[in-house]
């Protein structure tokens, strides 16, 4: 393909697809953001913490609405029976372990039984994040961080509050409570949304109208039978990847123009929340770290009220235990629990084996940078940087093959509803079950060197 037609193609997909989808999301999406603006603007008015909280509850609501129009009563259902439960256990020591009970016994029924799968993954998310902030609220009581119960009113502007309740993320009771009385409206506020609102408007288009034409409109990269099929898993992956940075983007914008996202350093203010880290996803040093910046807030959720609850049961049962909630929090889907366990193999495999050779050799090859200050005698070595760029490598083939299974290109309702384990099976049969191969690999071979 000449230099000509190549530009022709990319003009057409510029006029057919990029304008179309850019404005089909602001059309989407103008209405939330002049919602997280007025709730802004009333968290600054000198009106008390009930009224702040009830405009909270009530923005939030509308929000939801204009996304789940009358499914959000399932949401509210769930907040509802989630603050009836804290109520019932406020004398308990083990609230978090019976919030999690009823919360997974809740989307366990609703999901078998009482909604349609379309309908159940449109309100996914938001029941996520819900679930979320309440676990964290009952394991926070448990721990005397939240000494007690909030106010009903409370309660419900926090979870429905309108920076995070539709996209995320998952923010604490304390940065809810610190969002009511957020710094003024300046020009770093402003630019610090309006920047990860940009930032998810380029993942869109990225997700939308680059990869899945990546190779070789974009890349001119051409290939047989077999590494077709493994470009193709590629751009599968990527657009996948860059449809998780717009929603991060994204609610890292809503966030921070609701109030919410904000560190304070004496008199300094920064409007520094950070969800997604694509440049630690793309080229990561270790699994570890992708799966940390795929999802910030999510990681430090899932370590602090799901992976140190667990570790008495030893590190390996606890990795266990955290990605099973995690893909128990994203619903009864064989796909999404097939990758979060594979996802929870590989990081345990690559860390045991990365801690062990580091040992073996004195290396900084750990699946974190080392100190400056490390005990290890090689540090910046030729072959030291080597060895870290093929785990990277190996990271990244990791990454293709998961994400190889997300089809920018499959039937919508398909996408709606879910993909059928057939699906995982038959994408992953035609790259061989190659990622899990070399799991095991490296797993026989750490076992021989331990």
């Amino acid at each position: 393909m000449d230099l000509a037609s190549r530009l022709m193609i990319w003009q057409e997909l510029a006029e057919s697809c990029g304008i179309a989808t850019l404005q089909q999301s602001v059309q989407q999406l103008w209405r939330l953001l002049l919602l997280c603006l007025i709730c802004r603007v009333c968290f600054r008015l000198g009106v008390s913490s009930t009224v702040k909280h009830v405009m909270s509850m009530l923005t939030g609501m509308y929000g939801l609405f204009l996304f789940l129009e009358l499914h959000m009563l399932w949401v509210l259902l769930l907040s509802l029976i989630c603050y009836l439960s804290l109520l019932l256990c406020r004398h308990s020591s083990s609230k978090g372990l019976f919030l999690s009970a009823v919360i997974l016994v809740y989307l366990l029924i609703g999901e078998l039984h009482f909604i349609d799968m379309g309908t159940w993954n449109k309100i996914r998310g938001s029941q996520m994040v819900v679930a979320m902030k309440v676990i964290s609220l009952a394991f926070e009581q448990d721990r005397r961080v939240v000494t007690n119960l909030p106010s009903p009113a409370e309660f419900l502007g926090y979870v429905f509050f309108v920076g995070t309740v539709v996209f995320g993320p998952w923010i604490s009771l304390s940065s809810y409570r610190n969002a009511l009385n957020a710094p003024k409206l300046n020009y770093s506020w402003l630019y610090s949304s309006l920047l990860s609102l940009l930032k998810s408007l380029i993942s869109l288009l990225v997700s939308t109208c680059i990869a899945p034409y990546l190779f070789p409109l974009f890349v001119p990269v051409y290939g047989n039978s077999v590494t077709q099929k493994w470009l193709h898993a590629y751009e599968n992956a990527v657009s996948f990847h860059f449809s998780n940075y717009f929603v991060g983007h994204l609610s890292e914008g809503t966030s921070m123009l609701a109030g919410a996202g904000f560190t304070e350093d004496k008199d300094n203010v920064k409007w520094d929340m950070s969800i997604v880290k694509p440049l630690s996803v793309e080229m990561p040093r270790s699994m570890v770290l992708v799966v940390i910046s795929w999802n910030i807030p999510m990681s430090q959720w899932l370590k602090t009220y799901v992976f140190k609850t667990a570790m008495k049961l030893g590190t390996f049962p606890a990795i266990l235990v955290t990605y099973t909630a995690s893909a128990l929090l994203h619903g009864l889907s064989f796909h999404l629990g097939a990758v979060l366990l594979t996802l929870g193999f590989i990081t345990y495999v690559e860390h045991v084996l990365r801690k062990r050779l580091a040992f073996i050799l004195s290396a900084c090859i750990l699946s974190r940078p080392c100190a400056s200050d490390c005990s290890h005698q090689h540090k910046k070595n030729l072959w030291v940087l080597l060895l870290n760029l093929v785990f990277s490598l190996l990271v990244i083939f990791h990454l293709t093959y998961l994400g190889s299974m997300f089809d920018p290109g499959s039937d919508e309702q398909e996408v709606e509803e879910g993909y059928a384990a057939i699906h995982t099976i038959q994408r992953w049969s035609e790259l061989n079950w190659a990622s899990h191969w070399i799991i095991f690999a490296c797993w026989i071979f750490y076992r021989l060197i331990q």
